[in-house]
Formats: structure tokens, sequence, C-alpha cells
């Protein structure tokens, strides 16, 4: 019994220290409190402000909520702004972003608007400082080359921001480059939501990783805010809480108490759900 005793105690310990976020040294967060942020930018993909276009981020400035955006690099490797890998879903055509250099990604409209796919750098000359960011870097396996592309626009700018992945990779590369940036690991239930398999996206869920990324702050699916890794980083560690993506005004008043910050969509906070 005593054998067994050491050893739940020893794998208690591992794991505590696996998950642990930065400790020591944190940078200023409060900046980045007292504010909503709009998923993509204040965003319909039904209407001439689809997401993550600058006419949503125009709108999202204007009615005053912070901004999450997804950046990440053209074939010529110019950070852009946009989500997913794959251009089918939002543009209707074939191929990665990654495939297309700049200029040949304006030939595609977004959700059949009349925007286009927006330079990170001319993102940031447009909001300029107006509202705080969440800049969440698209890091496809091994490949953080996005990383200190995008960063050497953001080393010039004034305004508050953050970053944030699902790939520790790009958090790796900022403890190392830019450890004085606020850095967020996003994670989610991969096993239960997804569905998918294998020691990979175990880790990844359970965020057993941070002990090498040292996160500022933990953005969780809102949907399984009682994951285990997740609870301990916010009560134990008092780690920064970020809730993604939070889509009625029910969702947001029911989490409040679980989270620090929130990523929103598809309603106005404050509004009809």
């Amino acid at each position: 019994m005593t054998v067994i005793l050491a050893i739940a105690a020893a794998v208690t310990g591992l794991y505590l220290l696996a998950i642990m976020p930065r400790m020591v040294h944190k940078p200023d967060k409060q900046p980045l409190l007292g504010v909503l942020y709009a998923h993509r930018g204040l965003h319909d993909n039904g209407s001439d402000a689809p997401e993550n276009s600058m006419r949503a981020f125009e709108k999202a400035v204007k009615a005053g909520y912070g901004i999450e955006l997804d950046v990440q690099l053209s074939r010529d490797r110019i950070p852009v702004v946009f989500h997913d890998f794959t251009l089918e879903r939002v543009c209707g055509v074939k191929g990665k972003v990654y495939d297309y250099t700049y200029e040949e990604l304006q030939r595609f409209r977004l959700y059949q608007s009349e925007e286009r796919i927006p330079r990170f750098e001319d993102f940031l000359k447009m909001v300029d400082g107006r509202v705080p960011l969440i800049v969440e870097y698209k890091v496809e396996w091994t490949d953080a080359a996005v990383c200190p592309l995008a960063d050497r626009l953001l080393q010039d700018y004034r305004g508050t921001y953050c970053i944030e992945s699902f790939n520790p990779l790009a958090l790796l590369w900022y403890r190392k480059h830019r450890n004085e940036v606020v850095r967020g690991q996003l994670s989610d239930a991969f096993l239960q939501e997804e569905g998918l398999k294998g020691l990979l996206y175990f880790v990844l869920e359970h965020m057993l990783l941070n002990f090498m990324t040292k996160p500022d702050f933990i953005a969780y699916n809102h949907k399984y805010y009682w994951t285990l890794s997740r609870q301990i980083c916010k009560k134990l560690y008092r780690c920064l809480a970020v809730a993604w993506t939070i889509k009625s005004q029910k969702e947001l008043e029911a989490r409040q108490k679980d989270f620090d910050l929130f990523i929103f969509d598809s309603f106005i906070p404050g509004g009809e759900s």
C-alpha cells in the first residue's frame, strides 16, 4: 500500500508540474481585461462583413469590442488573416492558403461578399491600437514560420495584444524569442468534441506541455469548462482563463464564474441571444 501511495503521489506531482503555466516574471495582463472579444471580428457570413474581413474588424472597433483573429502565411510568406488552412469553406476554391501568393489570394472573395483576405499588416494599421487584440497563430504541424514574420509587424504595433495558438510550437517560439509578450495555450476536449484519437490529442487536451510553453492564459472550449487541467490552471495556479466561443447571452451569463475573458460570435452581448 505504501508503494502504491508513493507512486500515486509521484504521478500527481508530475502531472501538476506538467500543466503548470508561467508562475514568475509574468507580463501585465491587465490591459486585456474588461472587454469582450469579437470572434474573427463582428461578423456575419451572410452579410457584407464575413469572418476575418476588414469590414467585420471595422465593425468590432466601432462597437468597442476587442478582436480575436487568425494569422497564417501565404506562399510568398506574407502574414494574412484567415482561419482555415484550406480555402474551400470560406472562398469556395480548392487548395490551402499556403498554396497561393498574396496577390493570387486577392482573386477570391470571402463568402461571396466584396471582401478579400486581408494582410495582417493592413489589419494592424486599421485598428491602430483602438481595441485590444487576441492574435491566434495558425501553425499546421511543425512549421512555425508565421511566428517571426507576424511578430516583426507586432513589434512596431503600439496597441494592446496577446498571442495564442493550439500548437505549442508557437508558444515555445514566443517563450524563447519574445518572452515579454502575453501568450496563451488554446485547447479543447479533442477526444470528446472532435472524436480524435491518440497520445498527441490526449496531451493537447490536458495541456501536458505547459511545463515547456509556460502560457500566461488558457483559452478553452467553454462547453468543457469542467476539464480538470483547465480547472487546476485557473483555481490552483490562478492562470487567466479565456472562453471560446460563446454564442448566446445565456452562455455568456452561465460561464461568468468559470472564465475571465470571453470570445463571442453569433450574437450581440447584452442583446437578444
